[in-house]
C-alpha cells in the first residue's frame, strides 16, 4: 500500500477456485458460461499453459481439419489457420501472433497455447471470450465476473477494509452475529483464493479475524472479540465500484468477559467470589451521554486532474496530477493515523475524475471536510507561493438558493414533513463563513513553513468547490512554472510542513466547531 505510518497492510489480489470437483482438477482453466461451469484441461510444455484442440473443438463446436501444413480451425464458415513451427495464427486471413508455436504431442494431437482462445479463437466466435490467465479463468458471452482486490489496513484504534470490483457490480453489506456478509450482483467473483485470512498481526487486533468466500458471489468478514460498530460506504469510480467498510474498536471494558457464573462484580471491577456478599456495584458513568461527538468524522481530500488530463507540467517535468495524489496519500496517511478521523481520497491512482463527481463523492459520503489540491502556473516563470481558495457566488447567490419554496415528502410512520431544497450549484453558499475561517486557519499554520503568496487567502468562483454541502477550500501549493519551486514541491523539506501545516489546521478547525456545538448541547444559548 502506498499509505504510510499505517500499523499493517493486506493485499489480497488472486483468484478464488470452487470447491466442485467438476472444476477442483489440477492445471484446468474454468469455463464459465451462463449455461454452467466447466474444466478444460491444460497441460504445461517450456513453462507455457498449452490446450488441446479437440478439447477446444468438443467445447465450442469447431471443425479441427490437419492437412500438410498445418491445422486449419473452423467456426461457422470462419477460419483460423496455424502453420507448423510458427508462432502465428491467419485469422480470416488476418495474422496474429501466439506466445508459442503449436505442437502435436506423442498421442498425436493438436497442442496450441492458451492464449489462442482470446487471440484468435475470440476473433471469430459468436460469443465473448475472456481469458483471464492469472485467474484460471475463461469467461464464455454476457457472465458477470468482476475481479475484486481487497485490502485490509489498521486506522488508529479501527481498521478499514477496501473492496474494489472491476468492472463495476453492486453489492450489500449486512452482519449476522460475529460476521459481515458483502454479496455482490455478480455471477461469480474474480478474486483472492478460497482461505482470504488476514496476516497474524492484523488477526491480533482483534477486529477482525478472516476475510473470505461464502460463496460464489458472496463475502464474509468474520469477526474478532474487539469488533464493536462497522460503517460502509460505496463510491463509483472510473470502471470500479469501490466499499470502503470502517471498523470501531471495542473499549477495555465493552471487550472485557463477562463475570463468571455466581460470582458478582466488586467496586474494583473483579468479582467477587461464589457465596461472598454482595457488593454495591459503583454508579454507572454518564460523562459518555453528555460528550458533543466530534464535529468532523470523514474528510474528502481531491488531488487535483488524472488520467489524461495532467495539469501542470513542470520545466523538469513534475506533473501535476502526480505531484497532488502524493500529496493527498500524505495528507490522507497523516490525518488517519494522528486523529482517526476517516479520510476519503476522490481518486486513488492516476485516473480522470469529472469535477462534479468530485464534490458528489463528499457530498454522498456525507463529508465533514473538502480540500481540493492543485499546483498553480503563470506566464511569469518566477512567480511563486501557494494560495487558499474558497468559493466565491454572484451577488444574492445565496438568497437565490434560499428562495426555493420547500416541498413535503412522505415521512417514515406516516405523515409528512417539509424538505428545502438547494440547488446543485449553490450548495457551498450555506457553508461560506466556515470555509473562510478554515482558508484563514490553514494560512495560519502554513506561514513559515511553506512558501505563500502575497495574498495568500482569496475567493473565486471555483466550480469544485461550488457543489460541496460543507466546509471546502482548495489549496494552490505552489508554482510548477517556477524551475526552484518545482524542484522544492517535489522535495520532503516542502511536503512534510506542509502536510504537518494541513493536519495542525483540521485540528484547529475541529476544536472551533466544536467548542461552537459545545453551547448548545449544554442548552445554553450560542
Amino acid at each position: 500500500m502506498r499509505r504510510a505510518g499505517l500499523a499493517s497492510v493486506l493485499l489480497l489480489a488472486a483468484f478464488f477456485s470452487f470447491s466442485h470437483s467438476l472444476l477442483s482438477q489440477p492445471g484446468a482453466l474454468t469455463v464459465v458460461s451462463k449455461d454452467g461451469r466447466r474444466a478444460l484441461a491444460t497441460t504445461v510444455q517450456n513453462e507455457q499453459d498449452f490446450v488441446a484442440l479437440d478439447d477446444l473443438a468438443s467445447m465450442f463446436q469447431l471443425t479441427v481439419r490437419e492437412d500438410a501444413l498445418g491445422v486449419t480451425v473452423a467456426y461457422k464458415g470462419k477460419t483460423i489457420v496455424l502453420t507448423v513451427d510458427q508462432p502465428l495464427a491467419s485469422v480470416s486471413g488476418r495474422l496474429v501472433s501466439l506466445p508459442a508455436t503449436p505442437i502435436r504431442n506423442q498421442a498425436r494431437r493438436w497442442l496450441v497455447p492458451a492464449e489462442f482462445i482470446s487471440r484468435a479463437l475470440a476473433l471469430i466466435y459468436d460469443a465473448k471470450l475472456d481469458l483471464r490467465r492469472p485467474a484460471r479463468l475463461l469467461i464464455v458471452g454476457d457472465v458477470r465476473a468482476p475481479r475484486v482486490q481487497v485490502r485490509y489496513e489498521t486506522v488508529g484504534t479501527g481498521g478499514r477494509l477496501t473492496v474494489d470490483a472491476a468492472p463495476r457490480a453492486g453489492n450489500a453489506v449486512s452482519q449476522d452475529n460475529d460476521r459481515i456478509t458483502i454479496k455482490f450482483d455478480a455471477d461469480l467473483l474474480d478474486i483472492a483464493a478460497n482461505g482470504l485470512i488476514l496476516p497474524a498481526q492484523t488477526a491480533g487486533q482483534g477486529i477482525v479475524q478472516a476475510v473470505r468466500l461464502a460463496d460464489a458471489t458472496t463475502i464474509a468478514v468474520d469477526l474478532g472479540s474487539r469488533f464493536s460498530s462497522f460503517r460502509a460506504s460505496t463510491q463509483q469510480l472510473d470502471t470500479a465500484t469501490r466499499l470502503t467498510i470502517d471498523f470501531t474498536a471495542a473499549t477495555v471494558a465493552e471487550a472485557a468477559p463477562a463475570p463468571a457464573p455466581g460470582a458478582t462484580p466488586a467496586p474494583g471491577g473483579a468479582p467477587s467470589p461464589a457465596g461472598a456478599a454482595p457488593s454495591v456495584p459503583p454508579p454507572p458513568d454518564l460523562s459518555a451521554l453528555t460528550q458533543t461527538p466530534s464535529s468532523i468524522r470523514t474528510i474528502v481530500i481531491d488531488p487535483g486532474h488524472g488520467g489524461d488530463d495532467e495539469g501542470v507540467k513542470g520545466p523538469a517535468g513534475t506533473k501535476e496530477k502526480d505531484l497532488t495524489l502524493t500529496l493527498a496519500r500524505r495528507v490522507k496517511a497523516a490525518i488517519e493515523s494522528r486523529l482517526g478521523i476517516r479520510v476519503l481520497l476522490t481518486r486513488e491512482d492516476d485516473h480522470r475524475v469529472p469535477i462534479d463527481d468530485r464534490t458528489a463523492m463528499a457530498n454522498n459520503n456525507k463529508s465533514d471536510l473538502f480540500i481540493s489540491l492543485h499546483a498553480n502556473a503563470s506566464f511569469r516563470p518566477a512567480l511563486a507561493g501557494g494560495s487558499i481558495y474558497s468559493a466565491a457566488f454572484e451577488p444574492g447567490a445565496a438568497q437565490a438558493a434560499r428562495a426555493l419554496a420547500p416541498e413535503r415528502v412522505p415521512a417514515i410512520g406516516g405523515g409528512s414533513r417539509e424538505i428545502e431544497f438547494v440547488p446543485w450549484e449553490f450548495a457551498q453558499t450555506a457553508h461560506l463563513e466556515e470555509s473562510d475561517a478554515l482558508a484563514k486557519l490553514l494560512e495560519a499554520q502554513l506561514h513559515g513553513r511553506v512558501p505563500l503568496a502575497s495574498r495568500p487567502v482569496d475567493s473565486a468562483p471555483l466550480r469544485v468547490l461550488e457543489s460541496a454541502n460543507m466546509p471546502a477550500i482548495l489549496i494552490e501549493i505552489g508554482y510548477l512554472t517556477n524551475p526552484d519551486q518545482e524542484r522544492q514541491l517535489a522535495s520532503a523539506e516542502f511536503q512534510n510542513p506542509f502536510v504537518q501545516g494541513v493536519l495542525d489546521a483540521i485540528i484547529r478547525f475541529r476544536d472551533m466547531l466544536d467548542e461552537k456545538r459545545r453551547p448548545a448541547a449544554n442548552g445554553a444559548p450560542k
